[in-house]
């Protein structure tokens, strides 16, 4: 019986040690799955960031051609509001 023993005991621990085998190599599979994932999102985002980069530099270059009036007008109005005050006065 107790060489009986000795061989259950040797092949429980051989069945032990593939079943941990496996899981650790589907660990693994599904972390590099996981870790190509989120590389390929990163790398989206990183051409998204350029594109959007890309359409505020060809804005800002519009604004520039027509003269950017925006900046403009705040000076205007504070002109235009000393101008009220110096009358009223």
């Amino acid at each position: 019986m107790d060489g009986h023993n000795s061989e259950d005991s040797k092949q429980s621990t051989a069945d032990m040690t593939v079943f941990v085998q496996n899981l650790l190599q589907q660990m693994q599979s599904r972390f590099q799955t996981m870790s190509d994932s989120i590389i390929t999102k990163i790398d989206e985002m990183g051409s998204r960031i350029n594109e959007l980069e890309q359409s505020i530099n060809d804005l800002k270059a519009e604004m520039g051609v027509e003269g950017s009036p925006s900046p403009l007008a705040p000076s205007k109005q504070k002109s235009d509001e000393a101008k009220q005050e110096e009358g009223s006065a």
